[in-house]
């Protein structure tokens, strides 16, 4: 009982500093638009460009429904990034790791890029500190998870061999 006693305080004390402090619950929301990416990375390397947009559609109205961005924003970005990914797949060796880190780092920044020019935003003043300073930030964390994902996951993220 003392270790679910332990658990419930944690719990409670988590949502306490949550309430006090609401800025830190952005952060597992970034985590969690990151790891999607990530998710559909994988995925759209390893399918069709048609999959790719299409499974990119989806992921981008989900992260439209939960970012600050303008509605159809990420939608439209990871759209593209799907379709790249999927297309990507043809001429890059999807299982190597530099060139999927490369890609994941790449697609990240270019999401940024493509949801700022899509929602308007690009004639703001911060516009140089997001995508010079900001984005690439969040991508090289973005890299680095799926480099490590990669590595832990490596045997269920194979290809299948043609046939």
């Amino acid at each position: 009982m003392g270790r679910l006693q332990n658990s419930i305080d944690i719990a409670k004390s988590s949502w306490n500093v949550l309430r006090e402090d609401k800025h830190l619950a952005v952060l597992p929301l970034l985590s969690a638009l990151s790891a999607l990416l990530v998710a559909l990375l994988f995925f759209a390397m390893r399918s069709r460009p048609g999959a790719g947009a299409a499974a990119g559609f989806v992921v981008g109205l989900l992260s439209d429904a939960v970012a600050p961005t303008a509605l159809g924003a990420g939608a439209f970005a990871l759209t593209i990034i799907g379709y790249v990914a999927g297309w990507l797949k043809a001429v890059v060796f999807a299982d190597n790791l530099l060139v999927t880190v490369v890609f994941v780092f790449a697609a990240s920044w270019l999401r940024d890029f493509i949801e700022l020019a899509a929602s308007g935003t690009l004639r703001t003043g911060a516009l140089g500190t997001q995508l010079v300073v900001l984005s690439p930030a969040s991508a090289v964390g973005t890299a680095a998870a799926s480099a490590i994902a990669l590595l832990l996951f490596r045997g269920w993220l194979r290809s299948a061999p043609a046939s």
